[in-house]
């Protein structure tokens, strides 16, 4: 054992292979066993680390370097992941809620602090380490279809004001440590954090756009651009003396809107989830020291009981003045309560500076990890509890479609229908062609077929005859199968450097209403670091996409499913290409709504009566029958419902995770083993 360690210790490209192997194997197996992925990996970093196996330990330059990335990236993704637009819809009362949710356990942890006999400036970091929160229970909300709800709202803006507060209070606290404190001292470093901040902010925010603006489509260079930001924030924000993961999360902010839900964001978080953010978890399994931890919950329970009592104390107090200010009723104010109380990325992150600088010991950093797994656990479950409980969003079909969709799309009697088919593959081209013609006949609009050349830096070069060859003989074909549908039909050869480029160019040229692709799965590594072709055009697209994959002919198709969880913008996208599709085929509707096994019969007999009142009236009308069922396995219930079904119509649902280390996304479970043709319905970036 003493020649593996030393072998380890000496090998870093062994050190971290090891470390490797544990990320691929361990988050499953916990995730297996309804625990979090991250969990798994502090258990692995204590059995690897000096309390276990003492195979690898935090003093290695590679588990430093690599624990540090992490860091980094983890608090990058947790400004990244702030909602910015939720903020600037509710932001007076969001800083009210954050300012609350910040003093009231700031204000505690700091009295709790000096109690146990620390200093003031140690008391005031374990307050700062309570006054953030992380929003690990987001996906219920959102899953109970309360996420709109004001309640929610609120908490999601106050986020960004509790957590850049408490990273600048750590900031302060850290240097007061490490520099001999005076009012000048004081005075300069705020001062420097001030211009540190606007410069990260406003600066790096506006050097962001001009880049994107200027690389257009090159994702590439972008997704570099944003790595590269971040490490420069990073090492500025060492040079004016504080610590780097407030550097990191500050321009998470500034680059927020830059990036949008683009798969510039994917790949970064991609990226972040894969190669950095499980280091750091391994890192904080490896730095805890058992003995002192098992110490920390017998014979210093106090110490843990205080901390995680003034926690729960603080955040029911700030939620309680919002009920008093704002009149909530007690079901919102308790789901703001347990939406804030989960303390992972910016606490952890914090909480472990705070021990590497010296300013509080192993026992207040054990006692974090303790209010960590606390909260991380009983947060989701409380939001679970009261937010089922919360009224549904009033839900306006006129209001929704005038504010959301200024120029709707699929009824706008002025804007004539036009369906973009961009072909390539011969054995799929009959039925994208059938689809769209069928949709453009039934509206009386045009199809535009084509196919791009990918081009080269010599035009004369003889495979672009060759590729144009190859377009021509396709196109023939496609308006062949157009004509039996009567359908104006328009082929089109395009040459292009980059075919994602091509499909959208062209769409807007067309000022296409709908583009209809083949569906390609993505296997390749390369396809999840860049995005494949669908992802390169969902995202640049002016219209839906609709990614098709179909077992029978389009004019077989008549029994529809459309699963619906909501009735947001994107939701009203998929249902009403549904509704077109089956009024172009004499088909027939069955929405499926699925529930919690708790959510109140009211609230269910609210949402089908807001679907049937928007399905009652816009057009076209069709028959349709709403199913609701109550399921807590969203895929397997709409697997099994499909059975009886010739096409399931869905939407596309990009999720972003807090540290990204576990993401179940339902769409993608059940496109892997649906048995029925399959329409994917992707809406523009700007929606």
């Amino acid at each position: 054992m003493e020649n593996l360690t030393s072998l380890i210790a000496n090998t870093p490209l062994i050190a971290y292979t090891v470390l490797l192997l544990i990320i691929f194997i361990i988050p499953p197996i916990f995730e297996g066993l309804r625990l979090p992925g991250l969990v798994g990996l502090l258990v692995a970093g204590i059995a690897i680390g000096p309390s276990g196996l003492n195979l690898i330990n935090t003093d290695m330059e590679i588990v430093q370097l690599l624990s540090d990335a992490g860091k980094i990236y983890l608090m990058f993704v947790a400004g990244l992941e702030i909602d910015l637009s939720e903020f600037r819809k509710t932001k007076d009362r969001s800083l009210s809620f954050g300012l609350a949710t910040f003093l009231f356990p700031m204000i505690i942890g700091t009295l709790v602090g000096h109690a146990l006999g620390l200093g003031w400036n140690a008391s005031i970091l374990i307050g700062s380490l309570l006054a953030s929160h992380t929003l690990l229970a987001y996906p219920i909300v959102e899953r109970l279809g309360v996420a709109r709800s004001q309640a929610v709202t609120v908490t999601i803006g106050a986020t960004i004001f509790t957590d850049i507060a408490a990273l600048l209070v750590l900031a302060i606290c850290v240097s007061i440590h490490q520099g001999a404190f005076s009012p000048a001292f004081l005075f300069l470093q705020l001062g420097s954090l001030a211009i540190y901040s606007l410069v990260v902010l406003f600066g790096f925010s506006w050097a962001g756009k001009e880049y994107f603006r200027r690389s257009g489509d090159d994702f590439n260079n972008q997704f570099l651009f944003i790595l590269l930001v971040v490490f420069l924030a990073s090492v500025g924000a060492q040079l004016i003396n504080i610590d780097k993961i407030v550097g990191a999360f500050l321009v998470g902010l500034a680059v927020n809107d830059v990036v949008g839900h683009s798969p510039v964001e994917e790949r970064v978080e991609f990226v972040g989830a894969t190669l950095f953010i499980p280091f750091f978890f391994l890192d904080i399994g490896l730095i805890l020291d058992i003995p002192t931890f098992v110490n920390t919950l017998t014979t210093e329970l106090v110490t843990t009981v205080a901390i995680v009592g003034g926690l729960f104390l603080g955040k029911f107090l700030a939620a309680l003045t919002m009920k008093w200010l704002y009149r909530y009723s007690w079901y919102e104010t308790l789901t703001m309560w347990s939406l804030s109380l989960p303390q992972v990325a910016a606490t952890l992150a914090a909480a472990l500076v705070g021990v590497e600088a010296g300013l509080i010991s192993e026992l207040i950093f054990n006692t974090v990890i303790v209010l960590m797994l606390v909260t991380a656990i009983l947060g989701p479950i409380l939001t679970a509890r009261f937010a089922r409980n919360l009224p549904l969003p009033e839900f306006k079909p006129e209001e929704e479609i005038e504010t959301n969709f200024p120029l709707p799309i699929w009824l706008d009697p002025t804007h004539p229908f036009t369906v973009l088919v961009p072909l390539a593959n011969p054995f799929t081209k009959g039925y994208l062609i059938e689809m769209g013609a069928l949709l453009a006949g039934h509206e009386n609009g045009k199809l535009i077929a084509l196919s791009i050349a990918k081009a080269y830096s010599h035009l004369d070069d003889p495979e672009v005859s060759r590729s144009m060859e190859r377009c021509d003989r396709l196109l023939s074909q496609a308006m062949e199968i157009s004509k039996m549908f009567a359908v104006e039909a328009i082929p089109e050869v395009r040459i292009d450097d980059e075919i994602s480029a091509g499909i959208v160019r062209s769409a807007r040229e067309h000022n296409a209403s709908l583009i209809i692709m083949g569906w390609g799965k993505t296997t390749r590594l390369q396809a999840r670091l860049f995005g494949n072709l669908l992802d390169r055009v969902l995202w640049s697209a002016h219209c839906p996409v609709a990614a098709i994959r179909l077992l029978d002919e389009p004019v077989d198709i008549h029994r529809i499913l459309i699963p619906v969880k909501d009735l947001m913008p994107q939701t009203l996208q998929a249902v009403r290409f549904a509704r077109l599709f089956a009024d172009s085929n004499q088909g027939e509707i069955t929405f499926l709504h699925i529930c919690d096994r708790q959510t109140p019969p009211e609230q269910v007999n609210l949402f089908v009566s807001q679907l049937s009142e928007f399905l009652e009236e816009t057009t076209p009308q069709i028959p349709f029958t709403i199913q609701t069922s109550r399921h807590e396995d969203i895929a397997e219930l709409i697997l099994k419902t499909s059975r009886s079904f010739d096409l399931v119509v869905l939407r596309s649902i990009r999720r972003r995770t807090v540290g990204g280390l576990t993401v179940s996304d339902t769409t993608t479970r059940v496109i892997s083993k649906l048995n029925c043709s399959l329409v994917l319905i992707g809406e523009p970036s700007s929606l």
